[in-house]
């Protein structure tokens, strides 16, 4: 096992295309470590450079002690797991999972004893004599999994490699890739574009975007703590929801104006992030997370705490219900934050706010529902950088790593 270090790296193609830009990331001994963000953010470039599959533009590679920018990919001492299982069809699982291991000329006993080992622990031991066509699609991901812990590598790779598994097999193939990281403890990088993913894996987890490292962090100081509104925007499911607002003070008291709605926010607020000071009586965008508003018909004191809104689409899930409803407000992102945010700040003409309510809630299509909003849980971010706004010139109050 070895650690990656990842110092200033680019990568540009010939054509000029620029596919990652000044990528820096310490990943230590043992850590799982998820790359997520939307196609074309550069992260399936930037784990083909820490594979060797990708000259580097820029910037130095090391895994352990030894800079690897020139050194051949079939010597740096790693496993790729593929987003496709790339098995040979003509060979049995037993012989799929060793194949690297023959290249390397082995000793049959050893290459017996991982492939048996490898398998017991992917749960494939009866399968070993069965053909790839033979194998459901999580049986013949297991088995190019089996493929590189054999190899017993510095490093695992994986790219994307769920993506082609039905809903159900995803959650379960999920649990196993925890479970045999925990067991296996190798350095692993792992690609993906699902949050969902990426939140229930990674010890911490890099957000990209464009080519660029927007904030990389524990899921959940990047759930609690999004340094910009493209974090916020894009870890948690459904989507933060994304409002322009003021902040004002007002009789001794400080409260957020939404559209037509006020709300009451505690000046505690201030202590956590000193820096909104500098906002008050100021426009801003607001963010609020789903899960954060209920029917305030459910909620014992919700006063000074509520937005009204008729709701247009309502989604009963059983253990909750997505309310959509239409805000008389605008969207929070400006012209100046649009390409941070990835939104078509022109095509949004109403603003639809997504609330997560209790199963209880009465609310139907039409209705026009009072939705309490917890303002302890705001989130703040600058109209013209789209930054969170924490302390004066320092960053984020947090604990959180950030570019």
């Amino acid at each position: 096992m070895a650690d990656v270090t990842l110092d200033s790296v680019g990568k540009v193609y010939l054509d000029g295309t620029r596919a990652v830009t000044d990528l820096s990331i310490k990943i230590a001994d043992g850590e799982f470590l998820v790359l997520v963000g939307p196609s074309g953010c550069g992260k399936t470039t930037a784990l083909r450079m820490i594979a060797g599959l990708e000259d580097i533009s820029e910037g130095t590679i090391a895994i352990g002690d030894k800079v690897v920018n020139d050194m051949p990919s079939r010597d740096r001492d790693v496993a790729m797991v593929f987003q496709s299982y790339a098995l040979y069809p003509h060979l049995d699982v037993r012989d799929n999972i060793g194949f690297g291991l023959k290249l390397r000329k082995l000793p049959k006993k050893e290459i017996r004893e991982r492939v048996d080992k490898a398998a017991e622990v992917l749960g494939l031991t009866e399968h070993l004599d069965r053909k790839p066509r033979n194998l459901s699609g999580g049986q013949r991901q297991r088995v190019a999994m089996g493929r590189a812990i054999v190899r017993e590598p510095q490093c695992f790779l994986m790219d994307e490699p769920l993506s082609n598994l039905d809903a159900k097999l995803r959650v379960q193939m999920r649990a196993e890739i925890g479970r045999l990281q925990d067991d296996l403890g190798v350095t692993t990088v792992y690609v993906t574009h699902d949050q969902t993913e990426a939140m229930t894996l990674g010890d911490r987890v890099a957000v990209m975007s464009a080519g660029a490292l927007q904030q990389i962090a524990s899921p959940q100081v990047l759930y609690d703590h999004p340094v910009n509104i493209f974090v916020a925007g894009f870890i948690g499911s459904p989507a933060m929801n994304l409002v322009h607002g003021r902040l004002e003070s007002k009789d001794g008291s400080l409260e957020v104006q939404i559209g037509d709605d006020r709300l009451t926010v505690d000046e505690a607020v201030f202590e956590s992030r000193p820096a909104l000071k500098d906002y008050v009586d100021t426009d801003l965008i607001i963010g609020i997370r789903p899960e954060d508003l209920e029917d305030a018909r459910l909620v014992a004191d919700s006063a000074g705490r509520i937005l009204t809104a008729p709701a247009n689409l309502v989604e009963p899930m059983g253990s909750d219900v997505m309310a959509h409803l239409t805000l008389d407000a605008r969207l929070g992102v400006t012209d100046k934050t649009a390409g941070i945010a990835k939104v078509d700040n022109n095509a949004l003409t109403t603003l639809s706010l997504v609330a997560r309510l209790n199963p209880r809630t009465q609310v139907k299509i039409g209705d026009r529902l009072d939705v309490f909003v917890d303002t302890a849980r705001l989130h703040y971010f600058a109209p013209d950088t789209g930054a969170a706004i924490w302390q004066n010139d320092e960053g984020s109050s947090s604990d959180e790593e950030q570019i």
